[in-house]
């Protein structure tokens, strides 16, 4: 039976070609209807790795699309999350904010969910479906009263891609709706998710009236948009994943699956992206070395314009390692070339699949591999490079950084970049939870604290917009932007670097007993402020 996530098959989608006769799989290198029947079913039951040999495919590192949806996570947390559906106001929230596509959203029509329902005989299982829809006032209330067809909305957890992180609840609790909660696994938990989630699967998708293309968030709810799947080997919570779906999310909503494709720096997104046999995207992409991702998207984007293809979005990702690091002359030498090409940089401050160990983009007063803190070495004492900045100085070059945990600004980045004609860079800051020393589900919520606290501040950098600096620059989506730092008028607390330092484990050796902070994170905080501050002058708000 084919595998669908809501209701798009993924077998038929790795056997298509692009719409133009070109590409797709060559028989002759890889049977997909054999590496689904055999080979995925040989790792799903533990044998693959013994049993199975060699062959072309593998020989060529190929992986058809969306196979992570055949992976299995349901047995390695204790928890998972259970909806109450009382309490929720069809925000989505959760929706964006989990890395692994393990929480999927659905409005539907009443007479539609009523027939749906109605057809399963069991009542304890009939009553736990209904129970995972809500009368919110998005989708049933404001319609009513407009006299349109009512829906309700639905929260669906698929158990074999929920890794328990809990994010999605921090992200609703912080909301102050409460409508996710974790309970404990019991025997017929994991059944009972399966049941659900291929209940949702059977209903029809959400109808285009309930999607409004002003509300960034809905685009979620759409078919187009589910472009990751999920199975992805990364870790519980990984703040990575969360940007990575919510970027093509935005872009297959505006653009379509058909036309993206994604030349990806070697790391942990090209590590967890490709755990053999699981690959978690439905659009095509390719792993280049660590250092030339830019490089090899250039050669890409010359080939895809002898075919005709210039309207197909081509993305680079990599982290902060492969574009500020060892591959920073590669993305320079793109950026300058003028050609239609996007990148998305992860920016996790260290370099995640090797250790940790530090990058140039680094923030002053962490410890990481490279730069331990001890009596010699107070950890990393050189200033972060700020590679938007950087950018920015390129010729007709579109520049933005953001965060996933500010979703209309993410999706707004994204979108203006893909648009934009020429180069264009979205740096995003993605917690690495291991290396940051903070807590799976805090990903979103440090994100949030990092713009904060000036720490990685937001920004828009579009030449469109005109011909200085300060018409092209935008500091919107920052708290207090005209200020140094921002104060929460309810309790008068400062939130400035020190604050943000205080709550990851990376920094936790820069402070005494009593809880002062070394000369060195003092240095690290007058650096954020003075690039805090020369934002501001440069898009004239000081």
């Amino acid at each position: 039976m084919a595998v669908t996530t809501n209701t798009i098959d993924i077998t038929k989608l790795s056997k298509t070609t692009n719409g133009n006769g070109q590409g797709g799989y060559d028989p002759s290198i890889i049977d997909v209807d054999d590496f689904f029947n055999r080979i995925i079913t040989g790792y799903n039951e533990g044998t693959g790795e013994d049993e199975l040999s060699a062959d072309t495919g593998l020989a060529r590192s190929i992986i058809p699309a969306g196979t992570g949806a055949y992976r299995d996570f349901s047995y390695i947390a204790p928890e998972i999350p259970a909806y109450i559906n009382e309490n929720c106001t069809g925000c989505m929230t959760c929706v964006t904010q989990c890395p692994d596509t393990a929480i999927l959203g659905k409005a539907i029509y009443i007479e539609e969910l009523d027939g749906h329902l109605s057809a399963i005989d069991d009542a304890a299982e009939r009553n736990f479906m209904a129970n995972q829809f809500a009368v919110t006032n998005k989708f049933y209330k404001v319609p009513e009263r407009q006299k349109k067809n009512p829906g309700k909305f639905g929260i669906f957890i698929d158990p074999t891609k929920c890794k328990g992180c809990a994010e999605c609840v921090e992200a609703c609790d912080d909301l102050g709706y409460n409508a996710l909660k974790m309970i404990p696994k019991e025997d017929k938990t994991v059944p009972m998710y399966q049941k659900s989630i291929e209940f949702f699967r059977s209903l029809p998708a959400t109808p285009q009236e309930f999607i409004n293309d002003r509300v960034a968030v809905d685009m979620m709810l759409a078919e187009q948009s589910m472009l990751y799947v999920g199975g992805a080997g990364s870790c519980a919570g990984c703040g990575e994943a969360t940007v990575i779906r919510m970027w093509l999310a935005a872009l297959g909503y505006k653009y379509g699956a058909e036309n993206i494709g994604i030349a990806a720096s070697t790391g942990c997104n090209t590590v967890y992206g490709s755990t053999y046999p699981y690959n978690p995207y439905i659009v095509p992409w390719s792993n280049s070395l660590f250092e030339n991702g830019p490089a090899f998207a250039m050669g890409i984007r010359m080939r895809w314009d002898q075919l005709g293809w210039q309207d197909k979005q081509l993305w680079v990702m990599g982290g902060d390692g492969a574009m500020l690091d060892i591959g920073f002359q590669s993305l320079s030498r793109m950026l300058a070339s003028g050609m239609n090409i996007k990148v998305l940089i992860l920016d996790t401050q260290v370099y995640s699949n090797t250790g940790g160990q530090t990058s140039t983009g680094s923030f002053t007063g962490q410890e990481s591999k490279m730069y331990a803190f001890g009596s010699a070495k107070p950890g990393k004492t050189e200033m972060r490079k700020e590679i938007g900045r950087i950018a920015m100085m390129h010729p007709n070059t579109f520049v933005a950084q953001t965060v996933a945990a500010s979703p209309n600004h993410f999706y707004k980045s994204i979108l203006d970049a893909a648009e934009f004609d020429g180069p264009a860079i979205v740096n995003t800051f993605t917690t690495c939870q291991p290396e940051h020393g903070v807590a799976d589900n805090m990903a979103r919520h440090q994100a949030k604290l990092a713009v904060d606290s000036r720490a990685f501040p937001l920004f828009i950098y579009d030449p469109r917009k005109g011909n200085t600096i300060k018409e092209r620059l935008s500091l919107q989506g920052n708290p207090a932007a005209d200020e140094d730092w921002f104060t929460i008028k309810k309790t008068g607390e400062v939130i400035d670097f020190i604050t943000f330092a205080r709550s990851e484990g990376r920094f936790a050796k820069q402070f005494d007993r009593d809880g002062n902070p070394s000369e060195t994170l003092l240095a690290a905080q007058a650096d954020r402020l003075a690039n805090w501050h020369l934002l501001q002058e440069m898009a004239g708000v000081r």
